[in-house]
């Protein structure tokens, strides 16, 4: 019966977790629904190459708008996405698993944001 109590006991130590695993889900919702340009990926060469194109399309938009790269698995997979590099914009997914290029980022960027 000893056995059964320190197993139970070791779970539920290991799983306490901090703080952070509850604040997670609330600041993701409010990253999600920010304005702004998000790269959302690991940081491999497709996600750096993506993030090259959107500052490209930005620059040639007029637009001095920030851009965060998301590495965070928990906060890229918030988005719904499976498949990265993606592209958010003003807080929607606009695209995912494919790096584009520069025009393509700079149609996609001048229609969201006509839209608003």
């Amino acid at each position: 019966m000893m056995i059964f109590k320190k197993k139970k006991q070791k779970r539920n130590s290991c799983c306490s977790g901090s703080n952070n695993i509850q604040e997670t889900p609330a600041r993701t919702e409010a990253e999600k629904n920010s304005a702004g340009i998000k790269v959302l990926g690991s940081g491999c060469a497709k996600c750096n190459s993506l993030e090259v194109a959107v500052r490209a399309a930005l620059t040639e938009l007029g637009m001095d708008t920030a851009i965060d790269h998301v590495t965070d698995f928990t906060q890229i997979a918030a988005y719904g996405v499976m498949t990265t590099p993606a592209l958010v914009v003003d807080g929607k997914v606009v695209s995912y698993g494919k790096v584009l290029k520069k025009e393509e980022a700079k149609t996609i960027i001048q229609k969201i944001r006509t839209n608003h």
